[in-house]
């Protein structure tokens, strides 16, 4: 009994912000109609909420400006419905395309690590810290696709997915733009890098099972 409870527990907190996504689709799903209809494409969008993502990751690394970090929450949140967008707009406009299956990984990565990247030159965050969760992220993306090289598929199972770490992410910078930044708050970098490690092993697990 002891076994179960345990095992239910680490189910539990696997748990990612991405198991919201259909309900989030669904609010999408008129914009997306509306897109198609005006000939708006899944490529474009994921290139132009990279480029955006870069643009914005590159001016607060280089202006580290403590209110200008309020547009890392707003940005994070509309770059996560760009993100259904060009997904829908592939899925259910007859959009799919192998161009777009290396934009949608490669522009991901690089966005996130745009994003992050300002985190690095805030008090009381750590540039190392911040640099482990950069290169975890990036593996961690990479695991979810190798998954599908052995049978299962594309795995996006959490803990700390790239929408869980889009919030996270999303709150410091919000309390960087307050002035909250106690010393203690710097743990929680290393603490994201922790539970990314956690995700990968999670995403290697359940893809070696599905594929079972």
């Amino acid at each position: 009994m002891h076994c179960r409870g345990t095992a239910n527990l680490f189910h539990n907190m696997a748990f990612s912000i991405y198991q919201i996504k259909p309900q989030f689709q669904a609010l999408l799903r008129p914009l997306v109609q509306w897109l198609a209809r005006v000939g708006v494409t899944a490529n474009q969008v994921t290139v132009f909420a990279c480029v955006l993502s870069v643009a914005l990751g590159l001016c607060l690394y280089h202006w580290p400006l403590r209110e200008a970090f309020a547009l890392v929450p707003l940005w994070m949140f509309l770059r996560m419905a760009l993100n259904a967008v060009d997904g829908m707009l592939a899925r259910e406009h007859g959009q799919k395309s192998k161009l777009g299956a290396f934009l949608n990984e490669i522009t991901d990565v690089l966005a996130d690590a745009a994003l992050y990247l300002p985190f690095a030159v805030v008090a009381p965050f750590s540039a190392f810290w911040v640099g482990v969760v950069v290169l975890l992220s990036a593996m961690s993306e990479l695991t979810g696709v190798l998954g599908q090289t052995v049978g299962a598929s594309r795995r996006y199972d959490g803990p700390m997915g790239k929408s869980d770490r889009a919030f996270v992410f999303g709150a410091l910078a919000l309390l960087v733009t307050c002035g909250f930044t106690p010393h203690w708050l710097a743990w929680a970098i290393p603490a994201m890098a922790v539970l990314i490690a956690w995700n990968i092993v999670n995403r290697i697990r359940q893809a070696l099972k599905e594929a079972a």
